[in-house]
Formats: C-alpha cells, structure tokens, sequence
C-alpha cells in the first residue's frame, strides 16, 4: 500500500510542473488576447475622436445646400441692400475710370409666385415653370437723381443649370457674371406711391438685366419715373448706358452674395458632427 501510495504521490508530482505550464500559458494567451482587444478599442476610441470628414461628392452636395438655402436664410433687407453703388462709363460722358453713381432702395414686396411676379412672356414663364420656380423676390429702387426706377427679382430656381437655362434663354447667350440685356421685359413692376417709382407700371418697362448666380436668376427692370411708356431707348446712347448701368449694377450686386461659392465643408466635432 505504502508503495503504491508513493508511486501516485511520484506522478502527481510530476504532472504538476505540466498543469501548471498549461495554466501559464493559457493566462498568456487570455493576457494576449486582452491585449489585442485594449489595442483594438484604443483604435476605436482613437477613430471616434478624430474629427470627421466628408468625401468630395458630400462636400458639393452641402455646398450646393448651403447656397441654395440662402433666400430662405438671408434677410431680405440683405438680399435688397439699403442703397447699392454702380458706375456709368467713361463712354457716357464721364472722365477716367467712369462716374461713380447710386441706387436707393424704397420698398421690398412680399414674397410672391413666380407666375404672379416675373411678369414676362408666355414662353418665359413655361421655362420657369419647368425649371421649377418655387418662389420670386423683389424690390424697387430709384437712381440718385430720382429720374430712373428700377425693379430688381430674385427667381428661385431648383439648381444652377436651370438657373442658367432661364439666363441664356433670355439673354441667348450672356449668363453669369455680368449678365446681359434680355431679349424681352420681365418682372412685374412694384409700384412705391410717395415714391419717384409711383408711376411705375407695366407700360413704363424699358430694358431688363439678367445675371444667373448659382440656383437663382436674378432680374432687374428699369424705366423712366414720370411716367413716360417704353421708347427706343437704344437709339439715344446716353439714356441707354444709364440705364444699362443701374440694371447691371443691381442685378450684380444682388447676384454677387447668393450664388458665391461657401467655404469647403469641414466637421470639428467629435464622435461626429
């Protein structure tokens, strides 16, 4: 008995030293493994702390939003400045880099539909309706010497080629930027009474300026304040560069701020924006 308790008593001993290798190296193993799991959340954790990003076709996207929010955004008393400055050239009987002149704004309408509004032809208003005008902006405004009035219209289109279709269709070229003389009157005049524009109505339309800027078609209409219907106004060279002068200069000025391109879009927060 003696003896066969010592010889268990021997290979206990000896499996001792096995079980515990087997435990060492399964503590190594669960030790490794916790390791790599810390690792991994460290990079999780790491990941959700950096700042996040957007692709180039999220960056367009919210860019495209940004401006396309604008008129909703914007007051309207920013969208129409109190007062905007344009020049008459040289070429008008201005000496040097051309008469600096002004326009003062007398009133802002309330927002209207663009069938209600734009005020031009039966063809012009199929091609807003199918750019999917949602709504048009305006205001009136008179020259400094009270002589002139003008009605300036913002159209909100549904993006910038539509925009651009309106502005080509109505120029038959000249879009952006500058614009152009269009081919036929648009907008609905906004009578001001007390105003230098209180006998501003449909038959005082001289000339419009056109400018696209990104989803919007901008519109700018003037005509003579006592009254007077539309004449030739291209055959005396003078009342025409005024004229052309105060509607592009509006029409820019407005364009200018809505369609300008937003910085490009960046996420500071963490996890996520």
């Amino acid at each position: 008995m003696r003896r066969a308790s010592g010889a268990r008593d021997t290979a206990e001993l000896r499996l001792r030293p096995a079980r515990r290798g087997r435990r060492s190296l399964v503590v190594i193993i669960l030790a490794m493994i916790g390791l790599c799991g810390l690792a991994v959340a460290a990079v999780g954790i790491r990941g959700q702390l950096k700042p996040r990003t957007f692709t180039p076709a999220q960056q367009k996207r919210i860019a495209a939003w940004e401006v396309a929010k604008r008129w909703r955004t914007t007051p309207k008393s920013q969208i129409f400045p109190l007062v905007i400055r344009y020049t008459l050239p040289s070429a008008a009987g201005a000496k040097g880099g051309g008469l600096k002149l002004s326009a003062k704004r007398l009133e802002i309408a309330r927002q209207a539909s663009c069938v209600k509004a734009a005020g031009g032809s039966q063809q012009f208003m199929s091609v807003l309706g199918g750019d999917g005008c949602a709504a048009l902006l305006r205001s009136t405004y008179a020259d400094a010497s009270s002589s002139l009035v003008l009605t300036a219209g913002v159209a909100v289109l549904k993006d910038p080629a539509s925009s651009m279709a309106a502005a080509k269709f109505l120029t038959g070229g000249a879009a952006v930027g500058q614009g152009g003389v269009a081919r036929q009157l648009v907008l609905s005049p906004l009578r001001v009474s007390g105003t230098p524009a209180a006998l501003y109505g449909y038959p005082q339309r001289q000339l419009s300026w056109v400018v696209a800027a990104g989803p919007y078609l901008v519109m700018a209409t003037v005509g003579y304040a006592d009254g007077r219907p539309r004449v030739r106004v291209p055959s005396d060279a003078y009342a025409y560069q005024e004229m052309t002068s105060l509607a592009r200069g509006v029409a820019v000025r407005i364009a200018a701020p809505l369609g300008v391109t937003p910085p490009v879009p960046r996420c500071p927060g963490a996890p996520s924006c």
